[in-house]
């Protein structure tokens, strides 16, 4: 078994399709479906389950795809250590959700950028649970994730502390009100969404419509046409409330601020691109935006 032929199954369980897989690596189908056969015929077990959609993971590819992302990050991590400079260069991959995307992440990357120019920065966004996945595999060097964080493999640090708060469309006179109209949230596995699930528990008299949207302007527009409400950073809507589009509920001690983490693998080698930009992240302390109505 070689590490090219994992990364070809690798990438054919990611994408669930040989010919995606193919275009991912830039391989002809032919080859990338030879590769899997032989590997299937080295290990003496099917690895996917062949329909006509695509291809979906055997219970022996499940488990040889675990081993699978760990050797492969692993012999990236030692390509890294093996070819780091000093001065910081080269790629470097940083997670985010959407809403340190959205707010806190362009001043900072506008500032590492501007000290390490030779670094290719690329940031990719994802809620709180996808973030902790990627880097898990490797896929990310590190993540900005909603959430206190105590996996055994990853280690975390403060970044940025925002308040929360409900928001409602300006025609929404009470909190009362408020809890009656339907929430809109991102897909599960988002930290604000969890929150406002059990905020909703406490505060409903009933169970509300739930909406699920894709990106952050999308609930921000839903909310300020009066579709419903949604659980936000302060500084996420500071423009909306000012031009009177949004109105702001607080919410009480226990729900109203939350911190926003940096997280990477303990066992992943820091570049010097890495340590540069973890030593430009602020801990900042918990803010003072009052959520006035």
């Amino acid at each position: 078994m070689e590490s090219g032929d994992l990364r070809v199954f690798q990438a054919v369980a990611r994408e669930g399709s040989i010919t995606k897989a193919a275009a991912r690596l830039g391989y002809v189908q032919s080859n990338v479906t030879a590769r899997i056969r032989q590997l299937e015929a080295e290990l003496g077990t099917p690895l996917f389950h062949r329909h006509n959609r695509g291809m979906l993971l055997s219970s022996a590819g499940t488990t040889l795809l675990a081993y699978a992302e760990r050797i492969v990050g692993m012999l990236d991590e030692a390509v890294k250590a093996l070819t780091s400079n000093e001065t910081p260069v080269g790629p470097l991959t940083i997670g985010s959700t959407q809403t340190a995307a959205a707010v806190r992440l362009p001043r900072l990357l506008t500032a590492y950028y501007a000290r390490y120019p030779d670094v290719r920065l690329s940031v990719a966004t994802g809620h709180t649970e996808d973030m902790i996945e990627r880097v898990l595999r490797y896929e990310l060097d590190g993540a900005f994730i909603g959430a206190d964080c105590d996996h055994p493999e990853l280690q975390s640090m403060p970044a940025f502390t925002e308040e929360l708060a409900i928001g409602a469309h300006p025609s929404v006179g009470t909190l009362e009100e408020a809890v009656e109209r339907p929430i809109l949230v991102f897909t599960r596995g988002c930290s604000y969404r969890d929150i406002l699930e059990v905020w909703m528990r406490e505060h409903a008299p009933a169970r509300t419509p739930v909406m699920e949207f894709g990106t952050l302007e999308a609930i921000i527009g839903g909310v300020t046409a009066g579709l419903g409400i949604s659980l936000l950073p302060l500084s996420v809507v500071r423009k909306q409330r000012e031009d009177g589009l949004i109105r702001v509920f607080p919410l009480d001690e226990r729900h109203r601020l939350m911190t926003t983490a940096f997280i990477t693998r303990k066992d992943a080698f820091a570049s010097s691109a890495l340590t540069a930009f973890m030593a430009m992240i602020p801990a900042e302390p918990p803010v003072n935006d009052e959520a006035a109505t």
